[in-house]
């Protein structure tokens, strides 16, 4: 008796696979998963060891919030992606094995953030994410 064939996932939809190795594939992944609000996308980008540094007015340079692993990754893009709010990237800049992101987010109420994120990759996952964020108060 012959197994029914399998339908297989589109590549994007997938996580467990082999990641993008392009840079940017990779940054073009991360644009979709912050515009579309997909935290399991974002975080499937994400290597095992992952360093992950945000620096904004309640996390100053000097005591920078730092998270390491996937794991960490994932719930911080959990975290993200349940706020109602949109999500834009209004620039990108690609490098060999870096990228930089430029996004800018609105809540339901007007409040506005802008971010920018430098993200270094190692085997073709991130590896540092490095984030400046400010709000509206």
């Amino acid at each position: 008796m012959s197994a029914k064939p399998q339908r297989s996932q589109p590549a994007e939809n997938r996580l467990d696979t082999a990641p993008p190795f392009d840079t940017a594939s990779v940054c073009e992944t991360l644009k979709r998963a912050l515009i579309g609000r997909d935290a399991e996308l974002a975080g499937s980008l994400y290597a095992d060891d992952v360093e992950l540094v945000i620096v904004n007015r309640n996390f100053p340079p000097s005591q920078p919030f730092v998270r390491r692993g996937r794991a960490a990754a994932l719930e911080l893009w959990r975290d993200l992606c349940a706020r109602e709010m949109t999500h834009s990237v209004t620039a990108t800049v690609i490098g060999a094995d870096s990228f930089a992101i430029r996004e800018s987010c609105m809540y339901a109420d007007g409040g506005r953030v802008v971010g920018h994120v430098i993200a270094e990759l190692r085997d073709g996952r991130i590896a540092r994410y490095f984030s400046v964020d400010c709000w509206d108060e």
